[in-house]
Formats: C-alpha cells, structure tokens, sequence
C-alpha cells in the first residue's frame, strides 16, 4: 500500500474501484484504477481547477454514463448526450471547447431543411475552427454508428481527418453521410427547438437570413 501512496490517493482508488464495471472486472479494474488515480494527482498539482469535473467524468465513463452539452441559441435550448465510449477524442475535444466558451455567440452558419444544421465556426465562414488537439485530429467513425434520423450530432469536416471544432445535426434520415463523418452523440432534450431552427429561412448558399447564434453552453459530467 506504501508504494500506492506514492502514485495515488487511497480514497480516489476506492472511489474508482466501486463503480459496478470495476466489480464485474476486478484485475482489469486494478490497473486501471491506478492510472486514473495518477492522472488526478497530476491534475491536482497542474490543474486543480479542473479536478473534480475530471473526476466526474471518469466515474461517468466507468459507471456507463454519458456527459451532455447543453446548447443555449437564441431560438432555445437543447442537450446533446455524447457518446464518449464510441467517439472519446472527439467528445473530449468538444466538451473542452464548450467549457472554454469557444462556441458562444458563434451562429449557425449552414442550414438545410430537411437535412442539417451546421454551427461551430467562430469565422461563420464554414472554413474556420480548431480543435483542441491543433488545427485537425482523426476520425472516430464507427460502422455501428448511422446517420439513422434527426437529431444525430456529427463532425463536419472537409475529408477523412481533417476534425476541428465545426459540427452538425441531422434532420432527417442521412445514410449518404455514414462513413464518412464521425458521429459523436444526439439529441436528447430540446427536439423541437432543433425542428424549428432547420425550418428557417436561407438564401441561396444555405446560410440564414437571419442569424441564429449560440449563446452559451454548459457541460454536465
């Protein structure tokens, strides 16, 4: 245990161990345990402010939970639950960005009815945006994982690798987007908000007449 000590808290050890997957893999578990409790002693000396929102999300993501986003637009609110099992960077990478309140007041730039709605350019050219990694990061495109109806959170991007900060959501079936775009998340509240917003009115290149903007976001563990 003295050697424990050194790499980690006993109590954040125990916190980690008593989630229900660590008792159904207890020597997988371990290991991991003690990683988890290196990296938070690693953010309680670098980063203490930081600490207890990754503590919440680790214990998230052993629990089987799932962060959300909730976005505030000037048209309403809705959540996004994020699918941080399937797509970790990228979910990652937009958390952070909400939490740094990259996305506020940015609008949303493109939209097509029945189709999608695309945001998270800061330029509100569709050509800007970075991610938290640098300019771009990979894919994380799962084959279980489709554009299957409205409400789907995606990455744009402008080809296989090339992830910044830029995002959509679906309004209807897309299946001509499977593939190609990794998919990180949904719609779980606020549904109709998003109905309204992919109905209104556009000019010729697909940007709205009048803007719609993100106000501000938050982020539950």
């Amino acid at each position: 245990m003295r050697g424990k000590r050194k790499t980690c808290n006993v109590e954040d050890f125990q916190f980690y161990m008593s989630k229900p997957m660590c008792k159904a893999r207890p020597g997988q578990a371990q290991l991991n345990g003690l990683l988890f409790c290196s990296y938070i002693r690693y953010e309680r000396q670098g980063r203490s402010v930081w600490c207890v929102s990754k503590i919440k999300m680790w214990a998230s993501a052993a629990e089987g939970g799932a962060p959300e986003v909730t976005l505030e637009t000037s048209m309403g609110s809705f959540t996004f639950e994020l699918y941080y099992k399937h797509a970790p960077r990228t979910c990652r990478n937009f958390i952070e960005l909400s939490r740094r309140g990259y996305y506020d007041n940015v609008k949303f730039h493109r939209i097509i009815k029945d189709f999608i709605v695309q945001g998270g350019d800061p330029t509100g050219t569709g050509r800007g945006g970075e991610s938290i990694y640098g300019a771009k990061f990979e894919d994380e495109i799962k084959r279980e994982l489709k554009h299957t109806g409205a409400g789907i959170l995606s990455m744009a991007n402008a080809g296989p690798n090339t992830n910044g900060s830029q995002f959509f959501i679906t309004l209807a079936p897309c299946p001509s987007l499977d593939g190609k775009h990794t998919i990180f998340g949904r719609v779980c509240r606020g549904m109709e908000i998003m109905k309204r917003l992919g109905s209104i009115q556009t000019d010729n290149n697909d940007r709205p007449i009048h803007n719609v903007k993100i106000l501000r976001t938050s982020v539950k563990d």
